[in-house]
């Protein structure tokens, strides 16, 4: 049959049955009221012979039995009718009619054992058990009408937005464990955001307050020093990051076969950090190294710098400072190859300094401009030329930091097996622009040492990473098989974007393996969500119309974590996906998922923890003492090559005579 007959052909069953139970009602009162119903000359002697059948039957044997009977050929008539749905229809409405029904309509039989008139008490009962019925009826039919939306529990669709998660604890001698729990079905279920390949770089996004430093930052350097691998550690505002990094290489140092050195760079109070010369002689090999090391520097700065690369102005700046950079290095085997000398070097005049400079052949292609503008006069092109190298490297003219950048107590090849490291490069964000430049210095001299085959596992931590001018594509893309993990700490895309280019952001985020983002908007909301990928959402639909009401179920692909709800995570909420290995498969590798975090445990935990030490006592002299040298090292210089050029008939050429005109 048709769909129409298969209705109509229900609906005429149901609406029998439902008569069957009106009909049991009757014979009900009819049996247990005979009383009255002889006085009242109803008596049938048919209806008697059914009745005697029934109580064969055991059907009217007790009245609770009969009751039963009806409501549940009641209850029948109910499964298969289909009233026309009401949203406005309240579950609390129904509950109270049935409760109700089921109150009076048994209740009433009471009136069974009362003594009184016949009538009368006939009356009072079935008065009571049809209303009783009646309120039966209705919560019933009322109930075939309630709409059951899950929508209307879940507004925002988090439910369907669910899926399941890695639930193992999956570990290597490499990986970065975190214990979390997640939402799947209605019910909480503990899991693991297990980061197995680190090598393949972790991206970690959050805007401020979302929890990144104590969820995720702080474990990483407590499980990877538990590794005991050797570190970098970028610390922003020092020495938040130092502190957990000093203890925690002090509890887990017995882990090493050759025990690290701690080392840190914090320029805001010299007592407390290391000195160390980032153009180390030793790790300069040919002069593209002073020119990977010059644009380090300039780019750090100057961000302007980054994007106008290729411009005329910015590469004559670049030049000019490989130029001195890599005379310094040529120069008695280095011994005066500081970032303090070459600083001092850019502020001599541009007659003796284009002098001494053209003693070192090669650096014949770098300065010809400059010696050839200075010939012909050409004054105005020459300073706007040389004036943003001297100008910006000037910002670094300070006795402190020449103090911190002139010695030598330890070398940047920080995963050497015999003599590793834990370094802490130390920041300040009110000095921002001065140390971010020469913390770029010091990451971009290290990442060329420790980028190498056959060194110890490193993990490379960046705290916000775009306070400093650190292009990482190379390292992401090669670091992976020289054993370096790297964490990347951003507050979001945009970020980089701004700090960095456009072009640089989309690589570096293309190629991280793993991404972790907490509370993000944006483009970075929607990268993520994208990453994380889609899957499988049922549907529900309801129409409603003055004659009937249809719902409909249907499933659709679409994202798991949308990017609205990633800009609405909460704190130590993060999402994201994760790479696995060949030997360690991991089926499912997005997460959104709640940090576990005993805070209480860290409290103590860090009440105990011990001051960075004190690496040697210091005092304003020493720094005015050190300036001084540095300067009259620079003047040697010049005198000195200067006089070697005027007794060197080979070497007279050198000296420039501008053209007056």
């Amino acid at each position: 049959m048709s769909n129409t007959e298969n209705e109509q052909s229900l609906r005429q069953i149901i609406d029998l049955i439902r008569k069957v139970s009106v009909l049991l009602l009757v014979i009900h009162f009819y049996f247990f009221c005979y009383g009255a119903f002889v006085e009242w000359g109803l008596s049938v002697p048919m209806v008697e012979r059914i009745m005697r059948a029934f109580v064969r039957m055991g059907l009217f044997s007790n009245v609770y039995v009969s009751k039963a009977i009806i409501v549940g050929v009641l209850a029948l008539s109910m499964l298969g009718s289909r009233g026309k749905k009401d949203e406005k229809i309240q579950k609390g409405s129904i509950i109270l009619l049935l409760f109700l029904g089921f109150l009076i309509f048994f209740g009433s039989t009471i009136l069974l054992y009362l003594e009184g008139p016949v009538i009368q008490m006939a009356v009072c009962y079935m008065a009571l058990a049809s209303t009783g019925f009646l309120c039966l009826l209705s919560g019933g039919a009322r109930l075939s009408r309630l709409i059951k939306l899950k929508l209307r529990d879940d507004i925002f669709n988090e439910e369907n937005e669910t899926f399941p998660q890695e639930e193992r604890l999956l570990t290597n001698e490499y990986s970065i464990n975190f214990k979390s729990k997640y939402r799947f079905k209605g019910k909480w279920r503990s899991s693991y955001i297990s980061v197995i390949n680190p090598h393949k770089t972790t991206l970690v996004s959050g805007l401020p307050g979302t929890g990144k430093t104590a969820y995720l930052v702080r474990e990483v350097i407590k499980q990877s020093i538990g590794k005991a691998q050797t570190m970098m550690c970028y610390d922003y505002k020092y020495d938040d990051l130092t502190r957990i990094v000093y203890n925690e290489l002090l509890k887990n140092q017995h882990l090493y076969k050759v025990p690290p050195k701690f080392c840190v760079i914090n320029f805001d109070d010299p007592s407390r950090s290391h000195r160390c010369n980032p153009l180390d002689p030793q790790m300069m090999e040919d002069i593209t190294d002073a020119a990977e090391a010059s644009r380090s520097i300039l780019y750090g700065l100057n961000r302007e710098f980054q994007k106008k690369s290729g411009d005329f102005f910015v590469e004559s700046a670049v030049n000019f400072v490989t130029a001195v950079i890599w005379f310094l290095r040529q120069y008695r085997g280095g011994m005066f190859c500081t970032l303090p000398h070459v600083i001092e070097m850019i502020g001599t005049e541009y007659d003796a300094l284009f002098a001494v400079l053209s003693t070192e052949e090669t650096l014949s292609a770098y300065l010809g401009p400059f010696i050839n503008a200075w010939r012909n006069g050409a004054l105005e092109q020459l300073e706007g030329q040389l004036a943003s190298a001297k100008i910006g490297m000037a910002r670094l003219s300070s006795p402190q930091l020449y103090y911190v950048l002139s010695g030598n107590d330890f070398t940047l090849d920080i995963n050497n097996p015999k003599e590793p490291k834990i370094l802490c490069l130390g920041n300040n964000p009110l000095k921002l622009q001065t140390y971010g430049a020469v913390i770029s210095l010091y990451t971009n001299r290290l990442l060329k040492v420790v980028n190498r085959k056959g060194q110890l596992p490193c993990t490379l931590l960046f705290e916000e990473y775009p306070t400093i001018f650190q292009p990482l594509d190379h390292v992401v893309a090669v670091g992976r098989s020289n054993k370096l993990a790297c964490w990347i700490i951003v507050q979001g895309l945009e970020q980089v974007r701004k700090d960095y280019s456009r072009e640089q952001a989309d690589v570096l985020v293309n190629i991280c393996g793993n991404i972790i983002a907490g509370q993000s908007t944006g483009e970075t909301a929607k990268m993520v969500s994208e990453r994380i990928g889609k899957i499988v959402q049922v549907r529900e639909s309801v129409s409603i119309n003055r004659q009937d009401t249809s719902v409909s179920k249907s499933t659709q692909l679409d994202y798991a974590v949308p990017a609205s709800r990633i800009s609405n995570l909460s704190t130590g909420e993060f999402v994201g996906v994760l790479a696995d290995s060949p030997s360690q498969p991991m089926p499912i590798k997005s997460f959104h998922a709640f940090i576990d975090v005993d805070f209480d445990a860290m409290k103590a935990e860090e009440d105990l923890y011990e001051e960075i030490p004190v690496i040697r006592e210091v005092d304003q002299s020493i720094f005015n003492n050190n300036y001084i040298q540095i300067r009259n090292d620079c003047v040697d210089i010049i005198s000195e090559t200067m006089e070697r050029i005027k007794n060197d008939p080979a070497l007279a050429h050198l000296l420039i005579t501008r053209d007056s005109g």
